[in-house]
């Protein structure tokens, strides 16, 4: 089975044209192997793009651990990219069907721009187990506010610490499984610096990963709602920087690179 791995700002991807291969009979399962660093391809995430009736087509995204995600903002800019270069997209210009909805994805010279909806913030929509989309919660020894939104799926925004690794890693595994999210959720640390919103993002099935396009949202969305930043701004991952910008009708465009790493044959049985 042919594939091609591809990555946004180091959040990299599994990528299978489901055009040419339409059953890949346990996904979940094949999406946990082929991810797996040491012993399969390695990567975040595996993406299978297939025919959709109500756009030119539909990409569902499983993470690391095998659970399916609703969308992804560095995966839709790498689909755009996969969609155009193959001829499944005819323009620069293309609908992509996600669990969150339909997606525009645009080409643009040498990056990609995506329309990632209107963010959601109400508790029963992110979802979030509690009266308001503010919440302070109490993790590993520490008490930090919580600014949720969703972007079609669960992050927890905070300004409150911008941690190195050891604190990072352990803050993150707990976060994300806290019970007051349902469905568990992102966790994003972050920071203004400079004009700029610095975040570290610990996934939700994955966790540290090095640009999370969703998540670079969430927390410009959480920034201008606290009064710490504009409705733009350039977001600096670990990865590199995206553009957000959060327009008058309310919805949310992010921009920046999708690059194809490499090509490749999975030989394991299915």
């Amino acid at each position: 089975m042919r594939f091609i791995k591809m990555q946004g700002l180091g959040n990299d991807f599994v990528i299978i044209d489901g055009f040419a291969y339409a059953d890949l009979g346990d996904v979940c399962s094949l999406a946990k192997r082929m991810c797996d660093r040491h012993f399969g391809v390695g990567a975040d995430g595996l993406i299978w793009i297939t025919p959709s009736p109500r756009a030119d087509a539909r990409m569902r995204i499983f993470n690391a651990d095998g659970t399916e995600a609703e969308t992804c903002g560095n995966g839709l800019r790498c689909t755009a990219k996969f969609m155009r270069d193959t001829g499944i997209a005819k323009s620069d210009e293309m609908r992509i069907d996600t669990l969150a909805g339909v997606a525009i994805a645009r080409i643009e010279g040498g990056l990609v721009s995506v329309d990632m909806g209107a963010p959601r913030l109400k508790p029963r929509e992110i979802p979030v187990d509690a009266p308001d989309n503010r919440v302070e919660i109490e993790a590993g020894g520490r008490k930090l506010n919580f600014f949720c939104v969703s972007m079609g799926n669960p992050h927890a925004v905070t300004f409150d610490l911008y941690p190195e690794d050891e604190e990072f890693y352990r803050l993150g595994a707990l976060l994300e499984k806290h019970p007051i999210f349902p469905r568990r959720a992102n966790i994003e640390f972050c920071r203004i610096a400079n004009g700029e919103i610095d975040v570290r993002v610990w996934e939700r099935g994955d966790g540290e990963t090095l640009a999370c396009g969703s998540g670079a949202c969430a927390a410009l969305v959480a920034a201008a709602e606290m009064g710490l930043a504009e409705r733009a701004a350039t977001v600096r991952l670990p990865g590199g920087k995206l553009q957000i910008r959060w327009r008058e009708d309310g919805r949310l465009a992010l921009r920046g690179p999708a690059e194809i790493a490499f090509t490749g044959d999975w030989r394991r049985a299915l």
